[in-house]
């Protein structure tokens, strides 16, 4: 399938209000299988290797990969799954927590624009500047006209990013309440997994309603030609990794990142 396919299937239209009640997370029609789409993921995150290398080479252009989603829909698996295979030489993650009062003394957009990827790397925010309009919305930790303006101004600064030569993509993982409730329960029942688990998610899961609401909102007001939003079912894990590696793929297969020719003539040269 294509990028054009991908779009048409999980990208949220600009100025398009999406019901995530209507979108299936246990969806599954993209592979015919499992094994289909495990050895699909295998095939993206060889090609994605070669992709990553090609862009740092070449230095001109940069990927931003944004994962947002509730807590336990596997933002890290699916950057192990996808990325496995990838360089770390032009790869960078980064997980943003609470803001750190440095942090709150800047504009929301100071930390995470420090983080954007120079040329020829890939980086990928593990949550982002988009916490900052729907946690601060779910708990009203800034004012209503304070959120509504920060809408603006990620599209903006999104823009200049692409402007610049940085390519962005933006993945909500879309996982079920009891999904969550039982993977949630895996991390109590299961002694290697317990570090995992914070008492603060049970409180968050209360707003799951104010949450869905609030991604609802920040995909009409965010999703643009320059950075658009996918929503990809995340119940399976296995569905979830295949369907984001290949959106990395075909998205960096668009760029088309070449390797620069040599400023040297390499004929005759022998290396003694």
């Amino acid at each position: 399938m294509s990028l054009k396919d991908l779009s048409e299937k999980f990208a949220v239209e600009p100025n398009s209000r999406l019901d995530l009640s209507r979108v299936d997370p246990r969806d599954k029609s993209y592979f015919k299988s499992r094994d289909e789409a495990e050895r699909s993921l295998r095939e993206d995150a060889a090609a994605i290797n070669d992709l990553q290398d090609r862009l740092f080479a070449e230095g001109k252009q940069s990927l931003l990969l944004v994962l947002q989603a509730t807590d336990a829909a596997g933002k890290d698996g699916t950057i192990r799954k996808v990325f496995g295979r990838t360089d770390p030489l032009g790869l960078r993650a980064y997980s943003f927590k609470r803001p750190t009062p440095t942090e709150l003394s800047h504009d929301f957009l100071w930390r995470v624009h420090q983080k954007a990827p120079a040329t020829g790397e890939i980086a990928i925010f593990n949550r982002s500047h988009y916490e900052d309009v729907l946690v601060a919305r779910v708990h009203r930790l800034v004012a209503d006209n304070v959120v509504e303006a920060r809408y603006d101004q990620i599209n903006s600064f999104e823009q200049r990013l692409n402007f610049y030569g940085t390519r962005i993509i933006k993945v909500f993982l879309h996982v079920s309440k009891e999904e969550q409730r039982e993977r949630l329960q895996e991390r109590v029942d299961i002694p290697a997994k317990r570090w995992k688990f914070n008492p603060g998610d049970l409180a968050e899961r209360r707003h799951w309603d104010e949450y869905r609401h609030a991604f609802e909102v920040a995909f009409e007001r965010c999703s643009t030609e320059w950075a658009p939003w996918f929503v990809i079912p995340a119940d399976r894990n296995w569905y979830r990794n295949a369907l984001v590696a290949r959106l990395v793929r075909r998205t960096l297969e668009d760029m088309e990142p070449r390797y620069p020719e040599p400023d040297f003539d390499p004929e005759g040269i022998e290396v003694v």
